[in-house]
Formats: structure tokens, C-alpha cells, sequence
């Protein structure tokens, strides 16, 4: 069927399955905002949209006097910016699909666009396709490729305008939000739009249900592209294709629509900050149990790092993605692919999480229990049940729980006065 530019029938796409399957994605927000590579990729607005005093204060001593925020297009130059080593990384992470910023709210292009003259990473900075060049080496890695795309820019005059016309008035939208979109979905075919910027007007001044209608009916990626939410006031978490309802969203109980968490190993920014300290940085525990939590209640986990201006992920970042995918090589079974269990979440405790693949269930639980004894009260086993533990050889023991469900004996553990740091999964056949 044809969709019609319209919310009832967009929203009747069926979500290509890819996405639902993949569970897990690494996001990537970089652009001039990675030069100063302070406070956060906000700066340009912090700075001289609110005219914050500490970022005035940081402007006046880092730089000389006069200094633009166009002065600093020249200074993010990506020189080590190597596309294949990043999609090395994201795919030992255990990534099934990577999402880009092709242009921030500073309205910076990461390609070649040809309705932002001069303000682009081939014009001017890197002098290159930092949006095709990723996107080759993903392909080549067998990631899928997804592209955040700001609609709206704090200081575009034509954006300015049409504000102050009360978005009577098109002209950004017609001159360069969407030749934008139609740019990139033509050009790179990406698997996936990842929509921001869209809040401050609604969805009818950006165009956004005769852009989908097309990208659903005719464009070149009509069956296999997913969308998000953001397409104009009020669609977060009502519109669109998966919902990400807000930034590191989380809802407690099983949502009854696709839906995606993002969050940021950097806990104070998305861009880079050059005076990030390791406790700002999330634990790996940490991270482990943002996974786990989302994807027991049905979402997919969209984690975050910010490049330096040159284009190097720092090296603690790049720890806390191996950390991810050595966890994912044991556990991976419990998590890609899976679907929600009748529970999401042992009752007693929100230290256990269930998923589920067909009848096989997985309980992964994040602490170790102190006797090496897991109980379990939600699965209801039978005689011919059957428990394993992921990246360990052989079954385990276990029998009914005088309450009811059942009492698990793990393999021992070496004794220290610390608790192993991470998440574990029991595959449980035969139980209802």
C-alpha cells in the first residue's frame, strides 16, 4: 500500500525488523562543537544565544579577541579521522548499527551540502565526506548506518525569520531543512533517521508526513528504513517509527511501542568536553545495566561517544565499548534478538531482568549472589527443565523453590572481598 502523508497512515508502517533485532548502537555526535570541546555540543548557544558568563569567560581565554564561532570551522580538522579503525571499534563493541550526526543544531554539515555554502566539512575543516566516508567503512563491517539530522538551526536567518513569523512562513524548511533530508537519504541510503530539533514548531511547518510519505513509498531505502519520533511538537512518543520519547528515556514498565534508549558514556555531554574527569565517565557496570534494563522491556540501546576535533575516540571511550562487546561475546545470546518475557523484571529485586527467544528464557542477573544460590520466583519450572550459564561449559543444578519458582546453584566463585563487576545470564529451558 501507498502511505499518505498523514500521522494515521505513517503510523501503520509496519517497523522494518532489522532495528528490533539489532538491539544495540553506538552514536556518534561530532562537529564544531568538538573544538572547543567544552561545556558541551550546545556551546555555540551557551555562548551567544544565552550569553552564559562562564563560556563568554572561556571564549575570551582561550581565544583571540573577536574570535566567531565560524572561526573555529577551520580547527576541526578530523586529520585522524580513520572511518575503518571506527568501524572496527563499533563492531568489537557489539554495534549492530551506528548512528551519525550529519548536522547539529549549528546547522554544520558533515558532507558536502550544497544548501550550506561554505558551512560544511568539505568546504572548509576536514575538506572531506566524514557522512560517506563512515558510511563505506560501516558497509564494508556489515553495520547498519543511521544519520541524526538536526531539523532546525539556532542562528540561520531564514530559521530566525520563519520563528518570528510564528512558522507562517516556510522559507527554512523549503531552502534547507528538507533539500537537506532528500540530500542525504539519496546520497548515502541510510538505514535509519535519526530526527532531532524539532520541538520548537509543529510537524506541519517542517514538512515532516510529506517527507516520510516518501521515504516509505518511493525512495530508494522505502523498505528497510526506520525513523524515530521528532518530527514536530508534540510527536515525541506518539509519532513516527520506534519512539525515544526523550534522551536517556527510561519507562519502567513494558512500553507497547519499538522503542530506543540513548545515552552518553560521557554523563555531562553528548560532543566532547577536553576537561572530562574519569569519574564523569560511566562504569562499565553501569552500562551493562542500562543494556540490560532497556532491552528486557523491549527497547534497543543507543550508546554515545564523542570524538575528539581530530577525530580520535578517546581511549577511555574505547575501553567502555570493548568492555560492552567482550560482555555481549558471552551474554550476546540473551540480548540480540530477543523479545520481552511475560515479566520483565524479578519482583523481589531490580537486580534480575528477563528476555526471552521462542520457549527459551534468560534471566540475567547484575550482582552476584552471595552464596552463589539464584532464586527465581517468576519461572515455573518442570521436570525436564534445563539451566545453563552463558560462557560456561555444562548445566546447572537447581530444584523448586519451597515458595515457588526455583533456586539455581551457580558455579563457584573465587572468594574477594569484591563482587565480580558485571552481568551474568542463565538460559532456562523447560520452564513456563
Amino acid at each position: 500500500p501507498r502511505y499518505r502523508p498523514d500521522w494515521a497512515s505513517l503510523d501503520a508502517r509496519p517497523l522494518p525488523a532489522w532495528f528490533d533485532r539489532a538491539k544495540v548502537g553506538v552514536f556518534v555526535h561530532w562537529g564544531v562543537f568538538s573544538v572547543p570541546a567544552w561545556g558541551s555540543e550546545w556551546f555555540w548557544w551557551h555562548w551567544q544565544g544565552q550569553h552564559d558568563a562562564a563560556y563568554e569567560r572561556f571564549v575570551r581565554r582561550r581565544f583571540p579577541p573577536g574570535t566567531t564561532y565560524a572561526d573555529f570551522a577551520p580547527q576541526f580538522t578530523a586529520h585522524d579521522f580513520q572511518p575503518r579503525h571506527w568501524a572496527q571499534l563499533f563492531q568489537q563493541a557489539g554495534a549492530r548499527y551506528v548512528v551519525l550526526t550529519t548536522k547539529h543544531h549549528e546547522g554544520f554539515t558533515n558532507w558536502g551540502s550544497s544548501v550550506s555554502w561554505n558551512w560544511n566539512s568539505v568546504d572548509t575543516g576536514p575538506h572531506r565526506d566524514l557522512v560517506g566516508e563512515l558510511g563505506e567503512a560501516l558497509r564494508e563491517s556489515n553495520l547498519r548506518y543511521g544519520l541524526y539530522h538536526s531539523l532546525m538551526e539556532w542562528f540561520n536567518p531564514l530559521y530566525l525569520a520563519d520563528k518570528q513569523s510564528g512558522f507562517k512562513t516556510q522559507s527554512f524548511v523549503s531552502k534547507k531543512t528538507m533539500p537537506e533530508l532528500y540530500d542525504l537519504v539519496l546520497k548515502y541510503k541510510p538505514d535509519l533517521i535519526w530526527s532531532d530539533g524539532d520541538w520548537e514548531a509543529p510537524d506541519s511547518y517542517w514538512n515532516s508526513t510529506s517527507f516520510l510519505a516518501w521515504l516509505y513509498n518511493d525512495s530508494p531505502v522505502k523498505d528497510t528504513v526506520v525513523v524515530n519520533d521528532r518530527w514536530g511538537q508534540g510527536c515525541s512518543c506518539r509519532h513516527g517509527g520506534f519512539y525515544n520519547c526523550a534522551d536517556k528515556y527510561r519507562p519502567g514498565t513494558l512500553p507497547d511501542h519499538k522503542w530506543e534508549m540513548c545515552s552518553s558514556l560521557d554523563k555531562l555531554s553528548w560532543g566532547y568536553r577536553s576537561n572530562m574527569s574519569l569519574a564523569e565517565v560511566m562504569e562499565e557496570m553501569s552500562m551493562i545495566e542500562e543494556l540490560v534494563q532497556t532491552v528486557s522491556l523491549g527497547g534497543n540501546y543507543l550508546l554515545n561517544v564523542g570524538p575528539t576535533k581530530e577525530g580520535v575516540i578517546a581511549p577511555i571511550f574505547q575501553e567502555r565499548l570493548l568492555a560492552l562487546g567482550r560482555w555481549l561475546d558471552t551474554n550476546g545470546e540473551a540480548i540480540y534478538e530477543s523479545q520481552p518475557w511475560r515479566v520483565q523484571m524479578e519482583n523481589t529485586t531490580d537486580t534480575v531482568w528477563y528476555t526471552s527467544k521462542g520457549p527459551v528464557v534468560f534471566a540475567i542477573f547484575l550482582l552476584w549472589p552471595r552464596d552463589s544460590d539464584l532464586h527465581l520466583s517468576s519461572p515455573i519450572p518442570s521436570p525436564g527443565t534445563r539451566v545453563t550459564l552463558l560462557g560456561y561449559g555444562g548445566t546447572l543444578k537447581w530444584q523448586k523453590s519451597p515458595g515457588k519458582g526455583m533456586l539455581i546453584t551457580l558455579p563457584y566463585m573465587l572468594p574477594s572481598p569484591l563482587p565480580p563487576q558485571s552481568g551474568w545470564a542463565v538460559k532456562l529451558e523447560g520452564v513456563k
